[in-house]
């Protein structure tokens, strides 16, 4: 069966929406969602409601002193975190369905046990991003979707709530499975939506990428991005959706999302991206 795919790009990309895709329609855009986060942190940090280096002790009183773990740590993977959140785990077909608000705060309590790896030695960490995202909610006092919309959205042009976590049902587009049923989703609604949970349409989701990674119209892309040689670039995957946005130092740019199996995308994605011709010129 044939995969419903979506690729936006720049100058040298021809722009596709096949297979029933729909670049108007919100999907999920799983771990592209910590860019969103990160670069929440790195606004506020310019207006001084936080410093990236302020110590997570600082934001949480839960949090017991001395673990050393910084606010940039958590948005550079390098805060010993482990990648999954501790405890009883959800469901192969829902997994971080279990994390709740309580689990949270038992791993905020118990935080130097919990780090398991080395301060300051990059461990990717879902966990991280979640504490992350509670501990800039906790200081401003602001909800997760009122920060993304203040300190990215508007910022770019985008209107409050156009890239979000509960997007309209009817606007919703879902991979299908047998009977053309929709397939059930994970749950990341919860504490850890700062680091998957997020929607987005493709049309969106490519304004975004050129405002912070071509035009860098809020500065320098925050850590959350991966860096490649050449490439600045992040990935997300869900139970049904996979997407990479990524943009060369030249200035081409792309945006790549699949329903279904999030195999091939990352490689499909990079391929595109290093097959269009260079700007003239460069970026």
């Amino acid at each position: 069966m044939p995969i419903p795919i979506c690729l936006l790009g720049g100058a040298g990309i021809d722009d596709r929406t096949a297979h029933g895709h729909d670049q108007d329609r919100f999907v999920e855009i799983g771990s592209l969602s910590k860019v969103f986060t990160g670069t929440v942190l790195t606004q506020l940090a310019k207006e001084g409601d936080v410093g990236l280096d302020t110590p997570l002790e600082e934001c949480l009183e839960e949090v017991p002193a001395g673990t050393g773990i910084t606010l940039r740590h958590l948005a550079e993977h390098t805060s010993g975190l482990p990648r999954l959140p501790v405890g009883p785990t959800g469901p192969p077909d829902d997994p971080y369905v279990t994390f709740s608000d309580q689990a949270l705060r038992s791993s905020l309590r118990e935080l130097d046990r919990v780090a398991t790896g080395r301060l300051g030695q990059e461990e990717y960490s879902n966990l991280g991003y979640a504490v992350l995202g509670h501990a800039l909610t906790v200081v401003t006092g602001r909800s997760y979707q009122r920060l993304v919309d203040d300190h990215v959205l508007s910022p770019l042009g985008l209107g409050a709530g156009a890239v979000t976590a509960l997007p309209p049902r009817e606007r919703r587009l879902v991979p299908h499975g047998l009977f053309d049923r929709p397939r059930p989703l994970w749950t990341l609604t919860g504490p850890i939506l700062p680091a998957g949970g997020l929607w987005s349409t493709c049309r969106t989701l490519s304004r975004a990428v050129v405002g912070l990674l071509v035009e860098r119209r809020l500065g320098p892309p925050a850590p959350s991005w991966r860096r490649g040689s050449s490439t600045t670039w992040h990935d997300g995957a869900t139970r049904g959706s996979s997407v990479v946005a990524a943009a060369h130092d030249d200035g081409r740019w792309i945006v790549l999302h699949r329903l279904g199996d999030a195999a091939g995308t990352a490689s499909l994605a990079r391929k595109t991206l290093l097959a269009a011709p260079a700007p003239r010129g460069g970026a």
